[in-house]
C-alpha cells in the first residue's frame, strides 16, 4: 500500500476484539463500534479504574470482559491490541493459530485515516531508543512555524485515532512511534521517518536486540521521500539499507560534525543542510544556530537536526526551522534546568531511565555530581561509568539496584566519592539532593540522570523529577530539594 492510499474496510458486523483499555484501547473500541463492528474489549486488570472504563464502554453497547485478557473471544475476526501487550500472550498465540490478524492502535489509525471523508494527512514518523518525544515536539514546532496545521501524536501520549478521526483537518502529523507500536503496524507507510538511535531496551518484550532493531526499522518501510538516520549510530543506517522504500526515497543522515552531501550537521555553531539544497555536493543551507536549540546539549542538537531533516523533507523553508527551534520548550524532566544555587546548577533529567539516555545526559556537562539509581531492568553500567568517569565530581546512589552502579564505579572510577543511600522511601530524594550539594563545588552541575526506572520508589519518572525539584523549607540536617539546596545542613 503506497503512503497516499487509504485502506477501506467494511466494519459492519465484523467481530473485533480490542485487547487492553486506556489511551489506545478506549478510542479504538469507540471508533470500531461507531463503524458497526461488534466489539468485545478484554483487559487483564479488574481494578477500580478498569471498571470505570468498562462502564463507559458498556454504556455505548460495547461488551467488556475484565480480568480475562488472555482469552480470545469466540468468532473474533480481528484483534486490535494496546501496544504494551507482549506478543507471547496466549490471546495472540490463539489468534495466530486461528489465522486471526492482530493490529495495533497505530495500524488501526493508519487504516482509518481519511475515513471521515477528509484528505488523509501525511505522517512524519520518529522512533529510536531515546529522544523521540523531544524530536517529535521540535518537529511539530517547526511545522507550526511554517504555517502548517499539525499535531504531535502517538507514543507522546496523544491518541493517533483521535487525531486522524477528529474534527481538525491536519496538513501533516508529527508521529512518535515506539517499538511496541511498530511491531503491530505492518501496513504503515510514512512520508518520511527517522530512527534516532539504537541501544538495548525492552529486550524482555522483543526477545532479542535483533528483534528490537527490526521492529524499529519497520518505520522506514514504504517511505516515499526520506529515511533519516544517525551518522554516529551505524545501526540506524543499516536499517535504511534493509528497508523496502518507494522509488526515489533518499537516505538522509544527521551528524554533530560537518555534514557530507545528503546530510545535515553543524559547522562553526550553525546547523546546516547539505541534503535539501540545489547542489548538495558544493552547497550548504544555514538553518539555525546551536544557540537556538533549547537546551543546546549534544544529544538535543542531534534531536534538532533529525527534526529539521524531516521538516525539510516535507518542504519546510529554512526560516521556519530556525523559528520553530527557537519557539520550542522541552517537556519537564528532560535535562530541565531547575535552579542555580551557590554557583552550582541543578538539572532534572529523570526521563533518563536507561544507560543510553544517561550517557547522553552526562556528556552534556563538564563537572558533575551525579544522582542515579532505581530499577536497572537488567542493565549493566560498566560502559556508562567508564565513559563518564572523568566528568564525575561525586555520585549519590539511591534505589533498589544502586549496588550495580556502585560496583561499576568501584571498578572504573574508584577515586570518585560515592554516597550510598540505603533508604528507599520517596523522602530519600531530598536527602540525595542535600548530599549532592555537599559534594558540589562552584561551576559543577548536580544532575539527576538515574539510568534506571523509577517504580521502586516513585509512581513514575515525573514524580521522581518533581521530588528532585520540589521547593520548600527543609528540616535542618537531612531533607533538602534542588530548589532548597542552599538550606542549612
Amino acid at each position: 500500500m503506497g503512503s497516499q492510499e487509504v485502506s477501506t474496510v467494511d466494519w459492519q458486523g465484523k467481530h473485533v476484539t480490542v485487547a487492553g483499555l486506556g489511551v489506545s484501547g478506549i478510542p479504538a473500541a469507540r471508533a470500531l463500534h461507531e463503524r458497526g463492528a461488534l466489539v468485545t474489549a478484554v483487559n487483564d486488570g479488574d481494578d477500580e479504574r478498569a471498571r470505570a472504563q468498562a462502564a463507559e464502554l458498556e454504556a455505548l453497547g460495547i461488551t467488556v470482559r475484565l480480568g480475562d485478557g488472555a482469552t480470545l473471544p469466540p468468532s473474533t475476526e480481528l484483534v486490535v491490541t494496546a501496544p504494551g501487550w507482549q506478543p507471547d500472550k496466549p490471546l495472540f498465540l490463539a489468534a495466530a493459530e486461528a489465522g486471526v490478524p492482530v493490529w495495533g492502535d497505530v495500524e488501526l489509525a493508519w487504516r482509518l485515516r481519511g475515513d471521515n471523508g477528509r484528505k488523509a494527512a501525511p505522517w512524519l514518523a520518529v522512533t529510536g531508543t531515546n529522544g523521540k518525544t523531544t524530536t517529535v515536539r521540535m518537529l511539530a514546532s517547526i511545522l507550526e512555524a511554517a504555517g502548517l496545521r499539525t499535531a504531535a501524536v502517538g507514543n507522546i501520549g496523544v491518541s493517533l485515532l483521535d487525531a486522524v478521526l477528529g474534527e481538525t483537518e491536519y496538513d501533516v502529523l508529527a508521529v512518535e512511534l515506539s517499538s511496541y507500536q511498530l511491531h503491530w503496524a505492518p501496513s504503515l507507510r510514512a512520508h518520511s521517518a527517522a530512527v534516532l538511535n539504537l541501544a538495548p531496551d525492552h529486550l524482555d518484550w522483543h526477545g532479542s536486540m535483533e528483534a528490537y532493531a527490526a521492529d524499529k526499522g519497520r518505520v522506514y518501510e514504504g517511505n516515499t521521500v526520506a529515511c533519516v538516520y544517525n551518522v554516529a549510530d551505524p545501526a540506524t543506517e543499516d536499517l535504511v539499507r534493509e528497508a523496502d522504500v518507494e522509488e526515489g526515497c533518499r537516505a538522509i543522515g544527521f551528524t554533530l560534525g560537518a555534514p557530507g552531501p545528503s546530510q545535515l550537521g553543524v559547522v562553526d555553531g550553525i546547523l546546516v543542510d547539505r541534503a535539501f539544497v540545489a547542489n548538495r555536493q558544493k552547497q550548504a543551507q544555514e538553518l539555525a544556530e546551536v544557540a537556538d536549540v533549547n537546551p543546546p546539549a549534544p544529544h538535543n542538537i542531534a534531536n534538532a537536526l533529525a527534526a529539521a531533516a524531516l521538516a525539510r523533507a516535507f518542504g519546510v523553508e529554512p526560516a521556519a526551522v530556525r523559528d520553530g527551534l527557537r519557539a520550542f520548550r522541552p517537556d519537564a524532566h528532560r535535562i530541565e534546568h531547575v535552579a542555580d544555587i551557590g554557583e552550582v546548577a541543578y538539572v532534572d533529567d529523570s526521563k533518563a531511565t536507561n544507560t543510553h539516555a544517561t550517557e547522553a545526559s552526562l556528556a552534556a556537562y563538564d563537572s558533575i555530581v551525579w544522582i542515579a539509581g532505581g530499577l536497572a531492568k537488567g542493565a549493566t553500567f560498566d560502559e556508562l561509568v567508564t565513559g563518564a568517569a572523568k566528568r564525575l565530581r561525586g555520585v549519590v546512589l539511591m534505589g533498589a539496584d544502586r549496588a550495580l552502579i556502585h560496583e561499576a564505579l568501584t571498578r572504573h572510577a574508584p577515586e570518585v566519592p560515592v554516597v550510598d543511600l540505603e533508604r528507599t522511601d520517596t523522602g530519600a530524594m531530598s536527602e540525595a539532593v542535600a548530599r549532592a550539594a555537599e559534594l558540589a563545588r562552584p561551576g559543577d552541575t548536580v544532575l539527576l540522570a538515574p539510568a534506571c526506572a523509577s517504580m521502586d520508589m516513585f509512581t513514575n519518572y515525573n514524580k521522581r523529577g518533581e521530588a528532585f525539584a520540589a521547593p520548600g523549607p527543609a528540616p535542618r540536617g537531612t531533607r533538602c530539594s534542588a530548589r532548597a539546596a542552599g538550606c542549612s545542613r
